[in-house]
């Protein structure tokens, strides 16, 4: 069987795709295969919208937060029944498509790992939840979509753009003569009809249709209304036309043709395409306004043919959505990569920070690396590009071919072999911050609207570009700390082996209290110790390198003594912060592992041999309570290939589940997999229990293991 990649398995998914549209009587549907490398969900095949509704997901990450990222990332069908819970859990699709409609997302489950996803799209009318036989055909269609791409001969790969389907036959068939006579019968009628296919454009009208509209018929087929009519050329009548196409609703609104005469156009939507009615408005309609008010010329700019596309509107309304989600630098220039160029049918890409008086080049798209060298570094007055006059003036400047660049700017070398260019200036309280460039293989005119949407999403990538670089400061001085704080490299010790690892949580500043540390003691002797300091902050990590120094400084005695003065470190520094913190003393010679814990999570336990345990230990409180408490010992035999492993909170907790479930799963994890070099086995570990890789917690583990008799 062949797979996407080759006709007769790009074909196997298309038809299981509008299969599965006309078995659900869904009106849309997406497939999309996922890029393991990247972790990009791309759509290869499309049917029921027009490609232009469907853009800003043609690429989706699998972390973002979308339908079917979810569905995929969470291997679980994703059902959204309404406009209202659309808002409520994905306010970002939602802001992109302000429209009624249900919505499913599925993965493609194959039979050794997760091929990809896809949805569908259901009219307004459907009910909030998917009946029994939906989903059954959902989870069938699944089925069947993965074997194919299992089966596959030829590698998957995403299109440049994804694959237009037709869903099918409608169920209709009129021969020659019943088509005359339709057509008859509606010139007859004493109104306009014309009909559009579901990307927008005319393919049907009638002759009183051309006459109400002002335009010949043979001007019109073929053409999108709101492009061929200048009168047209408003966001509001592109706007009910996509209302009509993704919630297939009828929709009805009125429009003057100028100087004087109002129409009204009532739009009739299915899986075919639209039909429209268009009739002269009449008083009613108008909202009250007399016959002679309604006859009377509109105001001069009533028309707005100069008004952007509702597409272009939404476009931007995306775009500032997930500017707004965007974290760190990397975040920003992959956005932009991602969605901005394609959005505007550009070819490159160059992104640029302004850094003690220069641009530096943070991320790039489409260029030749020699290129990129030359232009990074440039001063912000640079007069190699026209980048220093957007920077200096503020204003974006637009170049459709290379003659108008050279005409601007006759001192700027040809750098590229690119043919037009848009220079924005990213700008923030009148500060320059860098300069975003889109450029394109061959000359392009830029419409007003491009040109108005630009010049305001510039704004946005300055805003979240300012932000980021913000972030990734305070992200990297955090780090350079939390590295300071922690052990660079832990001892070697005969007889032992041990590995380390610590995470921050998924969102935060990357630094807080969890730490650990191995002290070699003598030549058979060591102490083992991991903590956790209460919070997520600058002051949280101090505390941990004070509560570090004072293990440190005590570390030798019997692990009670040892928690204990520490105890009274923590009062004399009078901090309100607790500590968990688990103390292990190592006897390698004997064999034996004494152990004594303040409020922190159990070890896990595993010898050769034997069934491995969460260790039962009696703790005793957080430090930082009470200075006259104290912390019992518990005694460990270390056989032999014994493995013994620390861990902080963050690796057991998670909302709705109980960590003492977590910790049991993770020491017959520990056992399955007890074998692995113990990086690779924290590396198990942290899979087991975070299989999203997203923390809410730092996560800081610590794993030790005795030599085996062999050894």
């Amino acid at each position: 069987m062949g797979g996407p990649g080759d006709p007769d398995g790009a074909r196997l998914l298309d038809e299981t795709l509008a299969d599965t549209v006309r078995r659900t009587g869904a009106s849309a549907g997406a497939v999309y295969l996922l890029d393991e490398a990247t972790r990009i969900l791309g759509m290869t095949a499309l049917c029921g919208v027009p490609l232009e509704v469907a853009w800003p997901w043609q690429r989706v990450p699998l972390s973002a937060p979308v339908p079917v990222s979810d569905a995929v990332r969470e291997n679980r069908l994703v059902w959204v029944g309404s406009q209202d819970d659309m808002v409520r859990t994905y306010p970002r699709a939602a802001a992109a498509l302000p429209y009624r409609f249900a919505l499913a997302a599925a993965p493609l489950a194959g039979r050794d790992r997760c091929r990809g996803g896809f949805f569908l799209l259901w009219p307004a009318s459907h009910p909030a939840h998917a009946s029994r036989r939906e989903r059954g055909h959902i989870a069938s269609a699944a089925r069947r979509m993965a074997r194919v791409l299992d089966e596959a001969t030829v590698p998957p790969s995403v299109p440049d753009q994804p694959r237009l389907v037709p869903v099918g036959p409608a169920g209709r068939s009129y021969g020659d003569r019943q088509s005359q006579a339709a057509a008859d019968y509606v010139e007859r009628l004493p109104e306009g009809a014309l009909g559009m296919d579901l990307e927008g454009r005319i393919t049907f009208l009638t002759a009183e249709a051309a006459s109400l509209l002002g335009l010949e018929a043979g001007r019109l087929l073929g053409t999108r209304p709101w492009q061929s009519l200048p009168w047209l050329d408003d966001a509001v009548a592109e706007d009910h036309y996509r209302t009509a196409v993704i919630s297939r609703d009828p929709v009805a609104f009125t429009s003057l043709r100028p100087p004087s005469t109002w129409l009204r156009f009532q739009l009739y939507p299915d899986a075919s395409g639209i039909s429209v009615r268009v009739t002269r408005a009449d008083a009613a309609e108008l909202g009250g306004q007399s016959a002679a008010e309604a006859d009377r010329p509109a105001p001069s700019g009533s028309a707005r043919p100069g008004a952007a596309q509702a597409g272009r509107l939404y476009q931007l309304v995306h775009l500032a959505a997930a500017l707004t989600e965007t974290v760190a630098v990397r975040d920003v220039v992959e956005l932009v990569a991602d969605q901005v160029l394609p959005a505007f049918g550009a070819d490159a890409l160059v992104l640029s920070a302004a850094d003690a008086g220069r641009l530096r080049i943070i991320g790039h798209h489409g260029y030749a690396r020699e290129t990129i060298d030359r232009l990074d570094g440039l001063p912000l007055d640079t007069d190699l590009t026209p980048a220093g006059q957007v920077l200096a003036d503020g204003v974006p400047s637009f170049f459709a071919d290379p003659a108008e660049m050279a005409r601007r700017h006759p001192g700027a070398p040809q750098i590229s072999d690119k043919q037009a260019w848009a220079f924005l200036p990213l700008i923030v309280s009148g500060r320059p911050v860098g300069c975003c460039i889109l450029s394109y293989d061959r000359p392009h005119e830029f419409s007003a609207d491009e040109r108005a949407v630009l010049t305001s999403l510039a704004g946005l990538i300055a805003q979240a570009l300012d932000r980021a670089r913000l972030y990734d400061a305070a992200r990297d001085l955090a780090h350079g700390l939390q590295q300071a704080l922690l052990p660079h490299r832990l001892p070697a010790l005969p007889g032992l082996d041990t590995a380390a690892r610590y995470l921050p949580a998924s969102h935060g500043m990357d630094i807080g209290g969890d730490f650990y540390d191995v002290i070699r003691l003598d030549g058979t002797t060591a102490a083992a110790v991991i903590g956790d300091v209460q919070g997520h902050s600058a002051a949280a990590a101090a505390l941990m390198g004070q509560v570090r120094t004072a293990v440190h400084a005590t570390a030798g005695g019997p692990p009670g003594q040892v928690l204990a003065r520490i105890n009274h470190v923590l009062a004399d520094l009078e901090t309100d912060l607790l500590v968990s913190c688990a103390y292990a003393h190592l006897d390698l010679a004997r064999r034996e592992a004494v152990l004594a814990s303040a409020g922190h999570p159990p070890p896990l336990l595993h010898s050769p041999g034997r069934p491995a345990r969460v260790v039962e230990i009696d703790p005793g409180p957080l430090l930082g309570i009470d200075l006259g408490l104290s912390y019992p010992a518990t005694t460990l035999s270390l056989s032999p290939g014994t493995t013994l492993a620390f861990y902080t909170d963050g690796l057991v907790e998670a909302p709705g589940v109980d960590p003492d479930l977590i910790a049991g799963d993770l020491a017959l994890h520990l056992a399955e997999h007890g074998g692995q070099d113990l990086d690779r086995l924290i590396d198990t570990l942290l899979r087991r229990a975070r299989p999203t890789a997203h923390y809410t917690d730092d996560i800081a583990v610590l794993l030790l293991r005795t030599a085996s008799r062999a050894d």
